[in-house]
């Protein structure tokens, strides 16, 4: 079970773990298997990598380390890959698959996806398949006859799947060419992504010595990737790590002000139409969101652990076929999600780390065309997450010591995220740094389009500290942010009027500030630690040890004050592949989408299995006249030109 926060307010409203899981399989662990003829392996369906990678994918060149990955599995190497999301991972276990001898085995941590993953190899002509509890024994049965008879390059199985010695069995008795482990961030059990399943993946090397592994994740820090090498017992493994910059999204973070009407302006402004992800913390803003968007006209679905695990499974499959399709989700959705058209990820609470709003922005603009990461956060986030750190009782099988690690660790995540919240300096930056990474000011980020003002605020943090410590000379005195701004405005509300004016020399006295500049001032002072929240389960506010510096004078306090109005989208962005269509194609293009759709919803795949976006926007621009003149198309592979050049080339004769 992962690590999750228990606070005592709503429990019925929490996100659970993500519940796609694998389910205990008695009957498999009875079921010997019934093939008596023994395994044949897969034969080297090509001779090189880049043969490959043209014939297959349709590419003509390797992105980044790619190459230099690939040819380390090929030869019988380990590997441990970080790359970002959009980057190539797949295929650096995939072309491994197809050269080496047998079939890949790929652990991929979420069934619900694996029929989707399997279309879109079989589409380019690789042989795959799944086994997992979703399929009938009959299913299963034609799955392992194929996978003895070498007639697989590649196999799905959940980490889960591996508990059954029916499995083990079945992959002692084929041939292997490969372990790939997707989404190896799994295994660390103080990630965002924790699953207990992946920690028993060691047993590759031990029972398999001889088969290369390749592990792959699109997102982990140091200390997390040394995690990763020790769990997965990946000593000898060279190590490849790309850069983690994701160019064509745009990093933007608001101020949380009225956030449904604020993500309406965003849709409609910018993303009218377009594919998206929006999160929220809990089922009840998921439903809510959701609700309100289709009333103002977006097709939204709702997604999380509460729903019927057919609603979701229906919700999650329109998203993926459907084109412009929202899905309001909890962070249980989106692990594995490889639709390339997201054009936008927007967050209506605040992430609990780095890692996971990286992981979680990363779901956009996979495809590389310009895609928007949006955020809006205030002070009720960061205050309810303190209180969710604080009453957090970690894992019942820890000691003391381990929960308060735990809890410490907890707080560095969130420390982490509030930082790059509150930056005055280039958001891409401080995303990358957290990461190890340097870099230069993107121009692409809200803080480069509109830089925020930095001010000093010791005074103000003065006026408010000194409030805070005042109201707790009095006895059983609970109070939040609200009680103390209403304080330092003068104002004669119900709550404040049942104090002691006498030793509350601080009414009236923060006139200087509005209502939300004072809001903002709690917030920060809460993110650069000044200031703590009581566990109380009231939001009541503390002084920290470091507070006593700010109060005695030594210590400034330096804050950031928002623009009041951010700039919008960048007209340009940096590095983006992405290029507008010259206005005779835009209609080409339109074309194109609409037979796609067409074709996609008489296969029962997702359209983006058919052709991505960028696909079609090169062939809207090209217009190929000849079946060879197709086939030069970045994302045509052979299998595809012979499925669907004719009726593509009868789309651009219309």
């Amino acid at each position: 079970m992962s690590w999750t926060a228990e606070i005592p307010w709503d429990p019925d409203d929490l996100v659970p773990p993500d519940d796609d899981f694998e389910p205990p399989f008695p009957d498999d662990a009875e079921r010997t298997f019934i093939a008596s003829e023994p395994a044949r392996p897969s034969p080297a369906r090509f001779s090189s990598a880049s043969d490959a990678l043209h014939t297959v994918f349709g590419y003509d060149s390797f992105r980044g380390d790619q190459a230099e990955i690939i040819q380390q599995v090929v030869s019988g190497g380990d590997a441990l890959v970080l790359m970002p999301t959009g980057g190539g991972k797949s295929l650096c276990y995939q072309i491994p698959a197809l050269v080496r001898e047998g079939t890949g085995v790929v652990i991929s941590p979420l069934i619900a996806l694996m029929q989707d993953q399997v279309d879109a190899l079989s589409a380019v002509g690789v042989r795959a398949a799944f086994l997992n509890s979703t399929q009938d024994s009959s299913e299963r049965m034609r799955v392992e006859h194929a996978f003895l008879a070498g007639e697989l390059d590649l196999l799905y199985l959940a980490p889960e799947r591996l508990r059954v010695s029916a499995t083990a069995d079945l992959l002692d008795r084929g041939t292997i060419a490969l372990f790939a482990i997707d989404e190896a961030h799994c295994v660390s059990q103080w990630g965002h992504d924790f699953r207990p399943d992946y920690l028993q993946l060691s047993v590759l090397h031990e029972r398999w010595p001889t088969v290369p592994r390749i592990a792959l994740t699109a997102t982990a820090t140091e200390q997390t990737h040394l995690e990763i090498q020790k769990r997965l017992q990946l000593t000898d493994a060279r190590h490849f790590v790309a850069s983690f910059d994701r160019p064509n999204i745009q990093y933007r973070i608001a101020a949380k002000n009225a956030p449904q009407q604020q993500l309406l302006e965003l849709l409609r402004t910018e993303h009218p139409g377009d594919a998206g992800i929006v999160y929220c913390l809990s089922r009840a803003s998921v439903e809510k969101t959701a609700e309100f968007l289709v009333q103002n006209g977006f097709p939204a679905l709702p997604y999380h652990a509460g729903l019927d695990s057919r609603v979701r499974a229906a919700n999650q499959a329109r998203f993926l076929r459907e084109d412009g399709i929202i899905m309001v989700a909890t962070i249980a959705f989106g692990m594995g999600i490889d639709k390339p058209d997201v054009r936008f990820v927007a967050h209506l609470d605040l992430p609990k780390s780095v890692e996971g709003y990286y992981q979680e922005t990363g779901r956009a603009g996979r495809d590389g065309l310009p895609s928007t990461a949006w955020l809006a956060y205030g002070l009720q986030d960061v205050m309810q997450q303190r209180r969710m750190i604080d009453a957090s009782t970690g894992s019942a099988q820890a000691n003391a010591a381990e929960n308060a690690e735990h809890r410490r660790r907890l707080g560095m995540h969130l420390d982490a995220m509030l930082a790059l919240c509150e930056t005055v300096e280039c958001r891409r930056v401080q995303l990358l740094a957290y990461f190890g990474e340097t870099s230069t000011a993107c121009g692409n980020c809200d803080t480069c389009l509109s830089p925020p003002e930095s001010w000093d605020g010791t005074v103000p943090a003065q006026k408010l500290l000194s409030t805070v410590v005042r109201l707790h000379r009095e006895r059983n005195q609970r109070f939040g942010a609200g009680q103390i701004i209403d304080i330092l405005l003068g104002r004669t509300t119900a709550r404040v009027t049942q104090h002691d004016h006498s030793s509350l020399r601080t009414f009236g006295i923060g006139t200087e500030l509005g209502e939300q500049e004072w809001r903002g001032v709690v917030r920060q002072l809460l993110a650069q630690g000044l200031l703590a929240v009581n566990s109380d389960g009231y939001g009541t506010l503390l002084v920290t040890e470091e507070s006593a510096s700010v109060l005695s004078g030594q210590r400034a306090v330096m804050l950031r004050r928002d623009p009041e109005r951010p700039e919008r989208a960048a007209k340009t962005r940096r590095g983006t592949t992405a290029v507008a269509l010259p206005a005779g194609a835009v209609g080409i293009f339109e074309l194109l989408r609409a037979w796609r759709a067409a074709e996609s919803k008489e296969q029962g795949v997702p359209a983006y299995v058919i052709f991505h976006d960028a696909t079609l926007r090169e062939i809207a621009t090209g217009v190929p006249s000849t079946l060879a003149e197709l086939g030069t198309i970045s994302g045509v592979g052979e299998n595809k030109l012979a499925r669907y050049g004719e009726a593509i080339l009868s789309v651009l004769s219309s």
